[in-house]
């Protein structure tokens, strides 16, 4: 049975790349996403072709038992989960505090949070037996700063990253690696940036920032830091970093807001 990288949020950016990577040194990816099981075959295929081997799962992380049939299926039928990429979106959009109703603050936490907690709860006491293994947890800019209109957002990622320091604090001396990955910037990826800014406001951008401007983080360029986080050597673990591109981002204070 080979060894396991399980992605949850596993898009064209950063989850399926990652994936695309770790399957690259070995591991078996199982990419796990909520729609487009088309754009999953694919991940799935390009892995394939390139030698490596994967499994595509469509997966509602929200959906009670979801995530624990999941973890449950894939050590028994594929093999032991060394590597865990949580990599969940939890953005509902700019909302005013009056037009954020209960259920969509909700439901921003369940994804960000709670979805958290559940893949830990069933994941790390299989890396606790086998005394081995590691989380990491894709955050965002939110976890550290709140902006207008951003109340289930960032107070989702305010306590992803909480519980990332909770599980480090617990699980750490049993050698499991917690890794909080704060991405502080734009991520060149045109199924969730692409999706947020519009394909033609995305063009523009990606010409204006991205390419050779080095204005947008590159999902295969970021690969190589989940990568090296996984096999850091435990006497020198990451435990929380912040990835941001290289030139200035204060565009993203005058970009089309999320509706």
């Amino acid at each position: 049975m080979k060894k396991v990288c399980l992605v949850l949020g596993a898009g064209a950016g950063i989850g399926g790349t990652v994936g695309k990577r770790f399957a690259s040194e070995g591991y078996h990816a199982v990419l796990c996403r909520r729609s487009d099981e088309d754009g999953l075959k694919r991940m799935v295929a390009e892995i394939e072709e390139a030698g490596g081997s994967a499994t595509g799962r469509l997966l509602n992380a929200a959906d009670e038992g979801s995530i624990e049939e999941l973890v449950a299926d894939v050590e028994s039928t594929i093999g032991p989960i060394e590597v865990v990429l949580f990599n969940l979106g939890a953005q509902i959009g700019n909302r005013a505090l009056g037009d954020t109703s209960y259920k969509a603050f909700e439901l921003g936490w369940r994804l960000a949070t709670f979805a958290l907690f559940r893949i830990a709860s069933c994941a790390i006491p299989l890396m606790e037996v086998r005394g081995k293994g590691t989380l990491l947890v894709t955050s965002a800019t939110a976890a550290v700063r709140g902006n207008a209109g951003q109340h289930s957002h960032a107070a989702a990622m305010g306590g992803r990253r909480m519980l990332c320091q909770t599980l480090n604090a617990e699980f750490a001396s049993k050698g499991i690696h917690v890794a909080h990955v704060l991405i502080d910037g734009a991520v060149d990826a045109p199924d969730t940036l692409g999706k947020m800014l519009g394909p033609e406001n995305f063009a523009k951008l990606r010409d204006a920032k991205g390419k050779e401007h080095d204005g947008l983080l590159i999902p295969e360029h970021m690969a190589e830091t989940y990568f090296h986080l996984a096999h850091q050597h435990r006497s020198a673990w990451t435990h929380e970093l912040d990835l941001r591109a290289y030139s200035d981002l204060a565009w993203w204070n005058h970009a089309p807001k999320l509706v």
